[in-house]
């Protein structure tokens, strides 16, 4: 319904951050930076009728510039994990750039979290921005030049929507996804523990001590990682379980039954009992990395508020495909070629759900 443009600051190198206010209908509205496309802020319905922020997020351009942990951010070229930062394609050996320990993640040090996106606003009935961004040939040690374009759609059902386009001239690797940081109960309202969730997934990915998939695919079925029934989020934190303890929490790759489908369907729903909040997850997408947070530990880079980062007190669901997958000729199919178009779309639909959230999912597409 409507597109508000702000300033939001400066960088260290003086460029200006813009951020854009989506509103709906019903009053929902998507704060977006220009900055790493991040959202920045999602305010949603509750039960009270009130409207309450679900993501994390900063309050100036100089915190998204110095802060960690990609908040509420585009992430690409490769989302999650690459080994050692290098693979091959086509016979050719490249070599990324490594920012987390020997590995690549997420994009690399200069990966599309760490750059401008020139944006366009698309007012109407549901209003949108169409984000562009051009990778070159040799960005963060990738090959071929990637174009980019993300659009984020504000729906009068209270949902966005995220689409992900891209095209290359050289055969490549693609794997991108937003890494909003979400809590139901709202910005300060303490631990995601006590969120119940619910995923279509029947496999998950251990991995070794850096966080990089070891190849082994493995059943949910007895383990701490079974969402296939709605639990919370922390009733099975067992830091005996070696998967556990390596991830201080949930940090791992979770594959949606029967894989990738041509329209978004739903294969995850979370629900806050403090506020009654709903978020189901639509995709078509194979995959969601769970992260509880195990990490966010930045007690130098306070969030929106003044409000610390603590553990566990954001839960992220980052649709993608299999981290590593490059490099495990099983996992999934990652390469994007010329005449080719990566096309997927992730919708985060926002409702209000009284009780807790035992009764089976109603599946359906969005």
């Amino acid at each position: 319904m409507s597109i508000q443009k702000q300033y939001f600051g400066k960088m260290p190198d003086g460029r200006a951050v813009t951020r854009y206010i989506l509103q709906n209908e019903n009053g929902m509205t998507a704060a977006i930076l220009d900055w790493a496309g991040a959202i920045q802020e999602l305010r949603v319905p509750d039960r009270k009728g009130g409207f309450v922020d679900v993501v994390g997020g900063f309050e100036s351009a100089s915190q998204y510039y110095y802060g960690n942990g990609h908040q509420g951010s585009l992430i690409g070229r490769f989302g999650n994990r690459i080994k050692d930062g290098v693979f091959t394609l086509d016979g050719v050996t490249y070599t990324l750039a490594k920012n987390n320990g020997a590995n690549h993640l997420h994009g690399g040090v200069e990966g599309y979290s760490r750059q401008f996106w020139e944006v366009t606003p698309v007012d109407g009935e549901e209003p949108a921005l169409r984000l562009h961004y051009f990778s070159p040939d040799g960005d963060q040690g990738y090959p071929g030049a990637l174009d980019v374009t993300v659009t984020y759609t504000l729906t009068n059902e209270n949902a966005l929507s995220i689409r992900y386009v891209a095209t290359t001239d050289k055969a490549t690797i693609v794997n991108m996804t937003n890494h909003a940081y979400f809590n139901l109960g709202g910005l300060a309202s303490g631990t995601v523990l006590d969120h119940e969730l619910w995923m279509d997934a029947d496999t998950y990915l251990p991995t070794d001590e850096g966080k990089v998939p070891t190849g082994e695919i493995r059943s949910v079925s007895g383990t701490p990682f079974d969402f296939t029934v709605p639990k919370t989020v922390g009733r099975d934190y067992d830091f005996s379980n070696e998967d556990i303890r390596i991830g201080g929490g949930y940090d791992h790759c979770f594959n949606f039954v029967g894989g990738e489908t041509k329209d978004p369907v739903h294969r995850a729903t979370l629900y806050s009992p403090k506020t009654g909040i709903e978020m189901k997850t639509f995709t078509n997408k194979p995959a969601v990395h769970l992260y509880s947070a195990g990490a966010m530990n930045n007690v130098d880079c306070p969030l929106k508020g003044g409000y610390p980062q603590n553990r566990h007190c954001f839960v992220c669901l980052e649709t993608e495909k299999m981290p590593d997958s490059i490099n495990q000729p099983h996992f999934n199919n990652v390469v994007l070629r010329p005449g080719e178009v990566y096309d997927y779309t992730t919708v985060y639909a926002f409702g209000i759900a009284e009780g807790s959230r035992t009764r089976a999912p109603d599946g359906g597409t969005f």
